[in-house]
């Protein structure tokens, strides 16, 4: 019932996540946290069983600072993104799996920004836009009409508000609020959260 959208353009990546945290019928929380930072450049979007995501996330996130005490440097997406990958593989393996999806958002000083999507087996593939639960189904149609690389940081933000005012609009669960976060050469900057309240304050403004 979760829901991560991530689009990438020439510039920076934008990632929304939201912040309902669900167990059966009953909403435990409207703030969760789902966008968790890697690096000074690199962000993980999170979803699936709680207990995987909380622990898989943090697990990632001190190996990649190990790596950049002991080297000096810190892993580039890519390859933060392929020692993500290869780890929730081995775990699918084992006997204690990981059920969680993922999307990477980075900017490599030398390729630019970069946009991973990671599934609960481990399959991964770089894409210019992805969404991961039942508001992707609403989503990916909207960003594969609207979606352009050129666009600025306020029309990408607009791209990602119609995203999610179609979730709202479109899906039966309830999912009032998204964080989104960008990472760009400057580094992760936290961006309004889009709000149901806020965009029925647009509407209204609108009429």
């Amino acid at each position: 019932m979760e829901c991560l959208i991530g689009i990438q353009f020439k510039d920076f990546v934008l990632v929304a996540a939201d912040m309902t945290n669900a167990q059966s019928i009953m909403v435990m929380k409207n703030d969760e946290v789902k966008i968790h930072k890697m690096s000074d450049k690199l962000v993980m979007a999170v979803s699936g069983e709680s207990g995987d995501t909380t622990q898989f996330s943090e697990y990632i996130g001190k190996n990649i600072q190990l790596y950049k005490m002991r080297n000096g440097y810190e892993l580039s997406p890519q390859a933060a993104t392929a020692f993500t990958r290869r780890n929730l593989a081995d775990y699918l393996r084992s006997q204690t799996p990981y059920t969680v999806n993922l999307l990477m958002a980075g900017y490599d000083d030398e390729t630019g920004p970069q946009l991973y999507l990671i599934d609960y087996l481990a399959s991964c593939v770089k894409v210019p836009y992805a969404a991961h639960g039942y508001g992707g189904f609403f989503s990916l149609s909207i960003l594969d009409r609207y979606h352009s690389f050129d666009m600025t940081e306020e029309e990408g933000y607009e791209l990602m508000k119609k995203c999610v005012r179609e979730i709202h609009k479109r899906l039966i669960v309830n999912l009032p609020n998204f964080q989104v976060k960008k990472v760009s050469k400057d580094g992760i900057k936290d961006m309004k959260f889009i709000t149901a309240q806020n965009l029925a304050v647009e509407d209204a403004v609108k009429v």
